[in-house]
């Protein structure tokens, strides 16, 4: 019986091992190229990367077309889907979307503005409260071309672009407008006097609400900015403030011993000379175009110059007037109330003659 050595296998062919199995264990298997392997996956990113250049491309080439499309048929002056307030005013000239406003909110930018006033509602009315729709400015705003890609090409798929209307309020005036649109709500008043035929009236001012026009603008531009979008005219609730007459019953009863009555006690006649000249009566002339106004709590004597210009007609038609630079001018209305006006605060001569000559 063969022995067998430790550790030899009984199917090794002796030490040497020279058996299928000592050669299959003498011989590994032999690794695949290095290179091969390298160079395949080279090749794969290549491939990989070439493919998402190639996309990329593809990609800025319809986007190139795109703009250039959206250029194209997008060339007048206000872009296509264009918007002002909901209205599609795209498409055309600007003078045509000038017309497209006018047409959808004409009717709307002038009507008046309804706010309530201590439960009263009162009218505003907007083109003399500094309110207004600028459709022209408007116009010229949505007409400025838009380059950006994004607006371009979504043009093509129907995008629209809104443009805010042009809508400027003159502050100033609005306040002056809110200051005295409570009038007709029996709001405060000031002291002032009145002309009627053959009289001067007291008019004493009272205490009374007026509107807050400070912290009223906003709400009014807000008003007046819907109505024009959506056409309702629901009155707009104003804050308030208590007002005081800033002209007193003292001043009043001032301003009527030293003017309105002597000014009304009876005829003023002026006059250039005998042959021109006009008679003024406090029944039938003088109440036509004597004023008062305030100035600073204080009333001041004021002339309706177009109706006292239509009471003297031609009476001065010729009549020349040296002046300071040595130049002759016909007489204003002017120099008939400097003239006058000696004559109304006096009780004794009632006469005021227009000196042509006064150098």
């Amino acid at each position: 019986m063969p022995v067998v050595q430790p550790g030899a296998s009984p199917l090794r062919g002796g030490a040497g091992g020279t058996g299928p199995a000592a050669r299959s264990a003498a011989q590994p298997s032999a690794p695949a190229p290095q290179g091969t392997s390298a160079k395949s996956g080279k090749q794969a990113k290549k491939k990989g990367r070439s493919k998402l250049a190639l996309l990329g491309g593809g990609v800025v080439v319809v986007a190139g077309v795109a703009y250039g499309a959206g250029l194209l048929m997008n060339h007048s002056d206000v872009p296509k889907g264009t918007t002002v307030l909901g209205v599609d005013i795209g498409g055309g000239t600007r003078d045509d979307a000038v017309k497209k406003l006018d047409d959808a909110f004409g009717k709307r930018v002038n009507a008046p503005l309804k706010l309530s006033v201590e439960g009263k509602t009162v009218s505003l009315k907007p083109d003399q409260a500094g309110l207004q729709f600028d459709t022209q400015a408007t116009a010229s705003a949505a007409a400025k071309s838009d380059y950006n890609p994004v607006s371009v090409i979504g043009s093509l798929f129907g995008n629209h672009r809104v443009v805010q209307p042009q809508m400027p309020i003159d502050e100033e005036k609005l306040q002056a407008a809110l200051r005295t649109a409570a009038g007709g709500a029996g709001s405060a008043a000031d002291g002032t006097i009145t002309f009627e035929p053959g009289k001067a009236v007291a008019v004493y001012g009272r205490t009374g609400k007026s509107i807050d026009a400070a912290r009223s603008v906003q709400a009014v531009e807000q008003a007046y900015r819907t109505q024009v979008e959506t056409g309702t005219t629901t009155p707009v609730r104003v804050p308030t403030t208590t007002r005081r007459p800033t002209v007193s019953n003292a001043e009043v009863d001032r301003m009527m011993k030293q003017f309105a009555e002597p000014a009304m006690s009876g005829r003023v006649t002026v006059m250039t000379d005998p042959a021109h000249s006009v008679v003024f009566s406090p029944q039938k002339s003088l109440w036509k175009f004597l004023r008062v106004k305030a100035v600073g709590g204080k009333l001041v004597d004021s002339y309706d110059e177009t109706a006292l210009k239509q009471l003297y007609g031609g009476a001065f038609d010729g009549v020349l007037i040296t002046r300071g630079t040595g130049q002759k001018t016909p007489v204003t209305v002017q120099d008939v109330i400097s003239a006058m006006r000696p004559a109304l605060m006096s009780k004794t001569n009632r006469v005021g003659v227009i000196d042509t000559d006064p150098s």
